[in-house]
């Protein structure tokens, strides 16, 4: 016993509606999601990280070299919440040791906040001769502050 074979079902030519399968032409696009523009990053500024040791040293060798401070330039250093600056200065407190760190002295790690350990984000500014260091807590604050979705405080992803 064998089954009779299915019938095909093949719908009627004129059921196609407006489209011509054969005609050529401009077809409607589809529609795309728009890709956000991306800033790029400043030249005038060189990012790193670094780490802060026991005695104040932050190591970076591509930024302090992308500066080209050498062994025994003296440098002045600032300091606000969470933020030390060091610009080269020849009247300055700090000289540049032989191996490429910078050191924040102790006095300066207390008022911002910085211990040992710390990690920051280091900033280069070639036009000005200055290195920023930024402690993590600043730069949370700086990111929270530009939140793209509201309520993000205090929630961890």
């Amino acid at each position: 016993m064998t089954a009779p074979p299915i019938a095909p079902i093949i719908p009627p030519s004129a059921g196609l509606g407006a489209r011509d399968y054969g005609r050529t032409g401009t077809a409607r696009r589809l529609p795309v999601a728009a890709v956000p523009v991306i800033p790029a990053a400043p030249a005038d500024v060189i990012y790193g990280f670094g780490r802060i040791d026991a005695s104040g040293r932050v190591a970076d060798r591509a930024i302090i070299g992308a500066l080209g401070w050498r062994p025994g330039d003296r440098l002045a250093l600032a300091a606000d919440a969470g933020v030390v600056i060091a610009r080269r200065d020849p009247g300055g407190m700090v000289t540049v040791p032989s191996r490429p760190y910078v050191v924040i002295p102790a006095a300066l790690r207390r008022r911002c906040g910085l211990r040992a350990g710390d990690r920051v984000l280091l900033a280069v500014f070639p036009a000005q001769d200055a290195l920023a260091a930024y402690s993590f807590a600043v730069v949370d604050q700086a990111l929270r502050a530009h939140a793209p979705v509201s309520g993000i405080e205090g929630r961890r992803l």
